[in-house]
């Protein structure tokens, strides 16, 4: 899946990009509903394998009880929580760019500033009831 192409992007690329253009394009036709953005958040959920359904399904679960106010939607192809059209939060499923890990991740809007560097992207190969509470105590603080 990630053979490189003439184009230099990897075919995993291409076509993340073009997940992407796709979710502009909704967005451009007024805006995805909510239940829409949340109806192709699960579909990308349960299109992944173990062990990124499984992590994915949990991450979606914390996000939405710590942050009910962020709607769930679709990023280049990933599960993702936004509020007012920014994307806070992320969900990459290893799978997706044929790595070892899954990530979770924060953008720009996410508020977890602290001092002059902090992390914003987290590798998980299992998610633990203490992983768990991490990202749930980080997705509050995110939306402080």
């Amino acid at each position: 899946m990630a053979t490189k192409t003439t184009s230099g992007f990897t075919e995993a690329e291409i076509a993340a990009m073009k997940a992407r253009a796709e979710e502009l394009r909704a967005e451009g036709r007024k805006g995805a509903k909510k239940a829409e953005g949340l109806e192709a958040c699960l579909a990308k959920i349960a299109e992944m394998s173990e062990p990124d359904r499984s992590m994915a399904e949990r991450i979606h679960a914390i996000v939405t009880s710590a942050a009910p106010e962020l709607e769930a939607k679709t990023w280049y192809g990933m599960p993702a929580y936004a509020r007012d059209g920014k994307v806070v939060c992320y969900f990459k499923p290893g799978e997706k760019f044929n790595t070892r890990y899954a990530q979770f991740g924060f953008e720009e809007a996410a508020r977890l500033d602290d001092g002059s560097m902090w992390p914003v992207v987290f590798a998980l190969t299992e998610l633990t009831e203490a992983d768990a509470k991490k990202i749930e105590q980080l997705v509050k603080q995110a939306v402080a």
